[in-house]
């Protein structure tokens, strides 16, 4: 098997005082705690330093660790010198350390103090160790009417999460959200202590929802103003018309002056997307659309016009 050199996985001297060996785990331990830290050996760097710890923090077991000298390096070859079993285990065989039942610490360590005492992790989890979890974040797809009135939607998530051992599994958790009225592209919803859970009983990060509203068959939103491109006839145009025009808070009436141009821009003050003091507004862009003739009798129609309305929307270009 291995020889562990916990003082150098812990970093500190083998002189160190007790409160410095802690100070120490707990710093490493924030660093490479699986919900932390984004390394990819970090799971098994925090093994090793609960190990450590587990041996260092005891003054027994650390007094038996040190009469092996400090002429061993990680990861030498390591026999037990002869009759260290019964010299130093026959007392420790059976107690289990305040350990879980599930063995999870090294050969060496239960070569060292006799597999019942290296019995998993510690029932606390960390060793004393609190941090907050990490925020996570995800997205979620709303209608551009959700965004508009408020809704409320249940979310499923798959999420990473790490059990009592440090390993990571992947999560599903069904959340309740609300989409405030009003809310924007890419506005983050914080779901408080809905992150990653913190450890050694401190709390859990906060889970971020940026918010993704799908596009919309008829309206498009610039802060918030909403716009709407409105298809009207030669005639509405040309004579005015009154006009029945969707919005987010229904239809409303619209009245089309004579002489509308297409392109020009009619404003709806207040029927855009809410705000905190105030709403938006929504504007019709029109379009004229021109029917095709498609019969001698509406060719005439055409012709006539054509005939009696001697308009050049070209005169003003030079020549």
């Amino acid at each position: 098997m291995e020889y562990k050199d916990y003082y150098a996985i812990l970093g500190v001297d083998r002189k160190a005082s007790d409160e410095v060996i802690k100070q120490s785990y707990r710093k490493l331990a924030r660093k490479y705690h699986p919900d932390v830290s984004k390394e990819l050996n970090a799971e098994e760097k925090f093994k090793n330093l609960q190990e450590a710890y587990e041996v260092l923090k005891d003054p027994e077991k650390r007094s038996q660790y040190d009469q092996l000298g400090s002429n061993w390096k990680s990861g030498q070859e390591f026999r037990p010198p002869p009759g260290w079993e019964s010299a130093f285990q026959g007392g420790h065989g059976g107690h289990a350390g305040g350990f879980a039942e599930e063995a999870d610490f090294s050969d060496f360590f239960s070569q060292m103090f006799g597999r019942a005492q290296g019995a998993g992790r510690a029932s606390g989890g960390f060793h004393g160790v609190k941090h907050r979890g990490r925020d996570q974040q995800a997205s979620i797809n709303i209608s551009l009417e959700d965004a508009y009135h408020g809704a409320t939607k249940t979310l499923q998530l798959q999420m990473p999460q790490a059990d009592a051992s440090g390993r990571m599994h992947q999560n599903t958790r069904s959340l309740k959200v609300t989409i405030p009225k009003g809310a924007s592209q890419g506005q983050l919803l914080r779901l408080a202590k809905q992150g990653a859970p913190g450890m050694g009983g401190a709390p859990a990060g906060d889970l971020y929802l940026e918010v993704n509203i799908e596009p919309h068959s008829l309206f498009s939103v610039e802060g918030h103003d909403v716009y709407l491109t409105l298809p009207v006839t030669p005639w509405e145009a040309a004579l005015g018309a009154e006009i029945k025009v969707p919005t987010l808070g229904g239809v409303v009436g619209l009245k089309l002056a004579q002489g509308s141009q297409g392109g020009q821009k009619l404003r709806l003050k207040g029927r855009g997307m809410p705000g905190k003091t105030a709403s938006g507004d929504q504007y019709a862009i029109l379009q004229v659309l021109v029917p095709t003739a498609t019969t001698p009798e509406q060719r005439q129609v055409y012709e006539k016009m054509a005939a009696s309305m001697p308009f050049d929307p070209r005169k003003n270009w030079s020549s």
